[in-house]
């Protein structure tokens, strides 16, 4: 499609951020958003901002001579390692943004939603100056230049692609929920037990530790085995694995002493960050940075899930190390569980595992959406596809 060239300058403007005001009372009291860089990360929301942590009154705005962004515009990180994560998001409320962010104002003919897609398509770290701490020019980003459809044609891209965005935002709130209300029944359930014995994390379930492959040796590396860092899991909007970041081989396996995992088995980092959990749902192995526990029967694996995430605070006290804290493996193992008899665990499992299953589903779901989003944004976006020719796709994902 041929659609006119013009610079990205013609369809918004530009505006930066204010200096945090550290020590105002109004931060606190005020009904107005001043979002910094964190506050995109306070919520999985990919398309707006839904939280911050400081607020300013219309008094305080008027004495620091602070300038909100109006609702629509698109907010972004200009420098540093915000720039880098390309986080973008629109805002629905005029929101002061501070001087390490930049807002896209846009002008009354182009469509707000289409105009966060096309920044979103740009790459905005692209455009950066500077190695050590790259930043965004203003003045750079306004000569630009990009296709610029019809609005209507603008519109009909945006709501595509917001079709999209919504739903996962959807299945992200369902899946918190669904963790929440895991954590509040295995508390209800855990009021019940009368019969208990003492055990072992060590007795009642197999514990592994983990290793890494020679990364100088090629031939272990890449071959299709799933292998898990801490990354991988801290990653995670919710705590089900499907995939890694690197693969090992079979002879990287066999060269190491890491073990691969069935699915179901609950990875929890112990090193550094201590207490990000996954169960996963492929066969994976992971590097020394786990604990991985193995239930030995499958009716065990929600009890021993839950049990795990409620006692972080009490692993944090286990822990230890100069570089970075670290709980060892065998300090876990020898935490004592109170385990109630086979036919509470069968009770617990009936209730949570569709609980889990219902979450994983939507992850699978919402990183297909993701998918597909991803591959249309560049394709509508520039004109190559037209809307009519996905349609029924999105129709069906959705």
């Amino acid at each position: 499609m041929n659609w006119p060239t013009v610079q990205l300058g013609s369809l918004c403007r530009f505006q930066g951020g204010s200096a945090f005001p550290r020590h105002e009372q109004g931060l606190i009291r005020g009904d107005i958003p001043f979002i910094k860089v964190s506050d995109m990360t306070l919520s999985q929301n990919q398309l707006h901002i839904t939280a911050a942590n400081n607020w300013v009154s219309h008094e305080t705005i008027k004495r620091l001579k602070l300038k909100p962004a109006p609702p629509s515009s698109i907010v972004f990180a200009k420098i540093g390692e915000g720039l880098k994560a390309e986080r973008l998001r629109l805002i629905t409320r005029p929101t002061v943004i501070d001087n390490n962010m930049m807002a896209a104002i846009p002008n009354e003919d182009v469509d707000a939603t289409f105009l966060f897609y096309l920044l979103h398509n740009l790459h905005l770290a692209h455009y950066a100056e500077g190695s050590a701490l790259p930043y965004l020019r203003a003045s750079d980003l306004s000569q630009l230049f990009v296709q610029l459809p019809p609005l209507q044609e603008q519109r009909l891209i945006a709501e595509t692609l917001e079709v999209l965005d919504v739903k996962i935002e959807s299945n992200r709130k369902v899946i918190e929920l669904f963790q929440n209300l895991s954590r509040a029944m295995y508390g209800a359930w855990r009021e019940t037990l009368t019969e208990l014995h003492s055990s072992t994390f060590g007795e009642f379930a197999e514990v592994f530790g983990g290793s890494t492959p020679k990364t100088s040796v090629s031939e272990y590396w890449d071959g299709g085995i799933a292998w898990t860092t801490p990354t991988d899991i801290t990653a995670l909007s919710a705590p089900y694995l499907f995939s890694t970041a690197r693969t090992i081989s079979d002879s990287g396996l066999a060269s190491s002493s890491a073990t691969l995992h069935p699915a179901g088995t609950i990875f929890m980092t112990s090193r550094a960050t201590i207490g990000s959990f996954a169960v996963n749902q492929i066969p994976a192995a992971t590097n020394q940075g786990f604990i991985a526990v193995r239930p030995r029967h499958s009716i065990h694996r929600w009890f021993l899930f839950e049990e795990m995430r409620s006692r972080v605070a009490e692993m944090l006290d286990r822990a230890n190390g100069s570089t970075f804290m670290e709980l060892s493996r065998g300090n876990f193992k020898s935490m004592v569980i109170e385990v109630p008899v086979e036919d509470k665990l069968a009770e617990l499992d009936a209730t949570l595992s569709p609980i889990h299953a219902k979450a994983a589903q939507l992850v699978r779901e919402s990183s297909r959406l993701s998918s597909l989003r991803d591959a249309l944004l560049p394709e509508l976006i520039s004109g190559r596809v037209r809307i009519s020719d996905h349609q029924e796709v999105v129709q069906g994902f959705v």
